[in-house]
């Protein structure tokens, strides 16, 4: 019997589309019975509906036919040969590249038994209760109200923020308010972005039509200089903790980006993505608080809960919150009522700052666990700011971005360095690593903080 992994979330997909691909690579023959259902679930150790839901899949797409009381059976394709594997292996739906790695500094979600499923499945099968048919009801374009009101209550609590519920817009995820804000703000204007920076964010903005100039970023923070003379009429920032450099903006040049915005019919982006992740001090104060008339506030859940959680928010100011109205009044919004419903009720009950309050416990720990493996390398000196799940690392001895993702790759790890979030050339920031520890598990930084005591 095919043995799978469905350690996916999805299961029933997971399985679905690991039995088309041995389908079509011929693992499993034309006319071929597929395995009975309540023996593969018992062999995975899934319930029976969810392979009956993977089976059902197989036969709607016509991969597979049934026969009354005897089951289901491949059906006839166009077989593309694929890698033979040996007997016993365990499929998994992807190629997942991190998994040859020791320890993986790249990849930033959190690891899956950090999430809350017995919370959120408590609050989804409370909201079905009480929601019941309402949950099937078209969802305004600004999103639901009880989740705004939450998240604008959470704002004020965790981060002091002034946000009523009726400038809040929830959407899909960061890359879809990008697309929201520069149909908002106009494709013809000049947006500034930080560099290096996140490259997802200069691709949303090209996706969307939009030009953008760079704006290098200094261990002092955003280049003010250069941003005055740019020509850009919106700037997209994240002053509380800049990704990949971690550069925290100092408050002379808020000032100076601040009035900036305000002499002239211009905007300030400001993406607060890890702001739940100060792990020392205290939240450095937003930008959209001094000066709510210019700053469109964004943040999301994908690192607070998963990046599978589509779903993120904005606070725009007045006047663009009456444009955005007027805009899209005939749209509906795109993200789940029975998702927002469930995230506002683990708002509502305090579910969510606990389950935050869980996180920065297990990454100060993991933090702490970070800074001492590379305390033993001589010549590494450590920039850390103390906010978000990541910090800087550089080394001497290895002068270069390439000599030193060498060098991990030798132990077995695998890095980035700022030069790879260069969107236009600089100077200033070679053979620094970015050291993601959002995705690091403690047994794997064992291992490499071993591996790094014996060089």
């Amino acid at each position: 019997m095919a043995i799978y992994d469905l350690s996916g979330k999805n299961k029933y997909y997971t399985l679905y589309t690991l039995l088309r691909e041995d389908i079509m690579g011929g693992r499993y023959r034309a006319g071929e019975k597929l395995p009975a259902k309540r023996a593969l679930a018992k062999e995975l150790g899934v319930s029976v509906v969810t392979v009956q839901l993977a089976y059902e899949q197989l036969l709607a797409e016509g991969y597979a036919y049934s026969r009354e009381r005897s089951g289901y059976y491949v059906d006839k394709v166009n077989v593309q040969p694929s890698p033979t594997r040996a007997v016993g292996e365990r499929r998994t739906p992807e190629n997942r590249a991190e998994e040859k790695y020791s320890v993986d500094f790249v990849r930033g979600a959190a690891p899956a038994k950090l999430f809350p499923f017995s919370v959120w499945a408590k609050l989804m099968r409370e909201v079905l209760s009480d929601c019941g048919e309402h949950l099937l009801e078209r969802v305004p374009i600004d999103g639901d109200w009880e989740l705004r009101s939450e998240i604008s209550a959470y704002l004020y609590r965790a981060r002091g923020i002034d946000a009523p519920p009726e400038r809040i817009v929830i959407g899909a995820g960061a890359e879809y308010l990008y697309g929201v804000i520069v149909q908002l703000l106009g494709r013809e204007k000049l947006y500034a972005l930080e560099n290096p920076g996140y490259g997802k964010i200069s691709a949303a903005y090209s996706l969307n039509g939009a030009r953008f100039v760079p704006i290098d970023v200094l261990e002092s923070g955003i280049s003010a200089e250069q941003l005055a003379k740019s020509g850009a009429e919106v700037l997209q920032i994240s002053p509380a903790h800049q990704f990949p450099t971690g550069v925290i903006t100092p408050a002379s040049t808020r000032s100076r980006i601040m009035e900036w915005a305000e002499n002239g019919d211009r905007y300030i982006i400001e993406d607060d993505y890890d702001s739940e992740f100060r792990l020392s001090g205290k939240p450095i104060y937003s930008l959209h608080s001094l000066c709510p008339d210019r700053v469109v506030y964004m943040n999301t859940f994908s690192k607070s809960l998963a990046p599978s959680m589509r779903m993120g928010y904005m606070v725009l100011p007045s006047a663009l919150k009456d444009r955005f109205d007027a805009m899209f009044s005939s749209a509906a919004n795109v993200v789940p009522l029975f998702e927002q419903k469930t995230l506002a009720a683990m708002l509502r009950k305090g579910h969510f700052e606990r389950h935050i309050n869980r996180l920065k416990n297990y990454y100060r720990a993991v933090r702490s666990s970070v800074k001492s493996a590379f305390s033993n390398v001589g010549d590494c000196k450590i920039f850390d700011t103390g906010g978000g799940l990541h910090m800087l690392a550089s080394f001497s001895r290895y002068p270069t971005d390439e000599a030193v993702k060498t060098a991990a790759a030798a132990l077995n790890a695998r890095v980035k360095c700022v030069g790879d979030y260069l969107i236009a050339p600089m100077k200033g920031w070679e053979g620094c690593v970015v050291l993601n520890y959002g995705g690091i598990d403690a047994e794997s930084l064992d291992i490499f903080a071993k591996k790094l005591a014996e060089l």
